[in-house]
């Protein structure tokens, strides 16, 4: 049985909402050691805002670099929230720009990450690997040419 979704097309057409909504969203990652994986995003330029709780072990810690941000959450958030669970395999893959790409993957590398695909240039000019956070969600890494 088809489930009968809404169409928020309509709603979505620029100047629509602009003084009813926020210019703010992000990405909420469900990590197993929330922690470990934050620490991931600090290597690459991500820092610390904001954690929940404030001391010892955190459910959730908020990272920003410049204006982008992300969240790393306890992976039971979900069911604890909307009665989800966490599925397997890959669930998101985030693309992060940073400079000096080689050294990058190397320390990465050196503090346990897998690396999915080493360095290589791309046909668009840009150089891309691939390696994943401490939960194993890929995470393409990019240096413009």
């Amino acid at each position: 049985m088809k489930s009968e979704r809404p169409d928020y097309s309509a709603s979505v057409r620029p100047g629509r909402h602009t003084r009813a909504i926020a210019d703010r969203a992000f990405p909420v990652v469900f990590a197993q050691r929330v922690a470990a994986t934050a620490r991931f995003y600090e290597t690459l330029g991500f820092e610390q805002h904001f954690q929940l709780p404030p001391d010892g072990e955190p459910g959730y810690v908020g990272l920003r670099r410049g204006a982008y941000e992300v969240a790393v959450v306890a992976a039971e958030w979900p069911r604890q929230q909307y009665d989800a669970s966490v599925a397997d395999g890959v669930r998101f893959e985030m693309f992060v720009y940073v400079d000096e790409l080689d050294r990058i993957v190397e320390e990465l590398r050196a503090g346990g990450a897998e690396v999915l695909r080493e360095p290589a240039d791309m046909p668009w000019g840009e150089r891309v690997a691939y390696v994943t956070d401490p939960d194993g969600n890929p995470v393409a890494l990019a240096q413009a040419a």
